[in-house]
């Protein structure tokens, strides 16, 4: 391999690892050598190195050897010249602050799916957008998956959209702390915070992060503060609300919570056939010979509970095999082609955790769920954990009935017919079953 090769070496490489970590860890490295089957590169810090290595060197390594076979292996040596922009490559994010390069464009309100789930946090999303200041700054949380960092690109492109000019950082708590230690140990602090508390729009993802790291926080609060006085845009990302990450500062804290904190809540089936159904008419335009059989997204959204991220995976994952084999994607290609996805969420549920759940739910003793008395406050949780039992087990309605206190089939029949009445009728209804099988999906029972 030669120098010549590493701008397509490079290209390679940031279709694999993806523009954010493109910019922060692969661009700053540069070619050295080759020599003895090994590409030598050069870091800028032997951090750097070391955690390029860790985290991207078998994709490196792999593309390094689809270029030229001989490469066998890399060694990452600290160059201080590779730190330095090669003007010569076309423009670079300027120090500024304008780091709008590393924003994906396809994560767009446009191919954002609003659901119930997320429905308040698109809505402040698009408010900040639209620089409403009662919602800066902007704290989002949620579990992973849930839509956060795609909200944030959103609204940077947005915000980029309406200003071309706007120094925009968009960055992760981690990289974050990477540049402030960096600037550290290269005796560059004023220029650090001049960079940061000089931007219009500060974006940091996975806040957590920086929990128990005093020197960071110390100058996170501050670059907080800097810009909040100048009433600058602020949004923030955590997989919790702000009082429940340990080891975070309470200045900061308090910082967090006095702005608008809205949580990301877990995907319900809805809203998840909503995502697979976009995601499908994006992969169909990209692939027109592709045939999707009726039932397959509906199984999906059904089956893949609770990470959009392995909800779309999963797609991509049958589209690529029906692009390859010209087979249409329907159940059996599905449950082949997944297997082990979908053992994953085979969890098995029992009538007992069923009626254990709901009697919890609904605050009554189990006795009575399974006991003779009629009161309504007891026969409406009775018949939803006869529905459940019937939607989420496999026993038959002879035996569900017999663990309801020797009930005959005819009544659990009844109680299934009567909920999926009120179910499309009583939004309280939906929603509480809504909660208990997410809760017994992921066996919290």
């Amino acid at each position: 391999m030669t120098a010549d090769d590493w701008d397509g070496f490079l290209e390679a490489i940031r279709g694999a690892v993806g523009a954010s970590s493109f910019t922060s860890w692969i661009e700053p490295l540069r070619f050295v050598d080759f020599k003895d089957s090994t590409l030598v590169i050069g870091a800028p810090t032997s951090f750097m190195g070391s955690y390029v290595s860790q985290h991207f060197g078998k994709k490196m390594l792999h593309h390094a050897n689809a270029i030229s076979p001989q490469v066998k292996a890399l060694d990452f040596n600290v160059v201080t010249s590779a730190a330095k922009p090669d003007t010569a490559k076309g423009p670079r994010p300027k120090a500024g602050g304008d780091n709008s390069l590393s924003l994906d464009p396809e994560l767009t309100f446009d191919s954002f799916v609003v659901g119930k789930p997320n429905l308040a946090a698109h809505a402040a999303a698009v408010a900040i957008s639209d620089g409403k200041p009662a919602c800066n700054p902007l704290f989002l949380y949620g579990g992973v998956g849930l839509g956060k960092t795609h909200l944030m690109h959103a609204v940077g492109w947005e915000l980029r959209q309406r200003s071309p000019d706007l120094k925009l950082v968009f960055l992760s708590a981690e990289q974050f702390m990477y540049r402030f230690v960096q600037a550290l140990r290269g005796r560059q602090a004023m220029g650090f915070k001049e960079t940061f508390r000089s931007v219009d729009v500060l974006m940091v993802d996975d806040i957590q992060f920086i929990a128990g790291k005093d020197s960071t926080q110390e100058e996170f609060f501050h670059t907080f503060n800097a810009l909040a006085d100048r009433r600058k845009t602020i949004i923030l990302s955590a997989d919790r609300a702000p009082g429940e990450i340990e080891d975070l500062q309470d200045r900061i804290k308090s910082r967090l919570q006095g702005g608008l904190v809205v949580d990301l809540h877990p995907t319900d089936y809805e809203l998840r056939l909503g995502i697979l159904q976009s995601k499908a008419d994006a992969l169909l335009g990209k692939n027109p010979g592709v045939r999707v059989a009726e039932g397959v997204l509906e199984f999906l959204a059904q089956r893949i509970t609770d990470n959009v991220r392995v909800v779309e995976g999963a797609l991509n994952r049958l589209f690529a095999v029906a692009a390859l084999t010209g087979c249409e994607i329907n159940g059996d290609v599905t449950r082949d082609t997944l297997a082990d996805i979908l053992r994953l969420y085979d969890r098995k549920v029992s009538i007992d955790e069923i009626q254990r759940t709901v009697s919890r739910h609904y605050n009554i003793r189990l006795s009575d769920m399974i006991g003779p008395r009629r009161l309504r406050d007891l026969a409406r949780p009775r018949q939803i954990a006869m529905y459940l039992c019937k939607q989420m087990t496999s026993r038959s309605l002879p035996d569900i009935g017999r663990e309801f206190g020797g009930r005959d089939h005819t009544t659990v029949i009844h109680a299934v017919r009567r909920i999926e009445q009120l179910r499309r009728a009583d939004g309280q209804i939906d929603d509480d079953l809504k909660i208990l099988q997410r809760t017994l999906e992921n066996g919290a029972a």
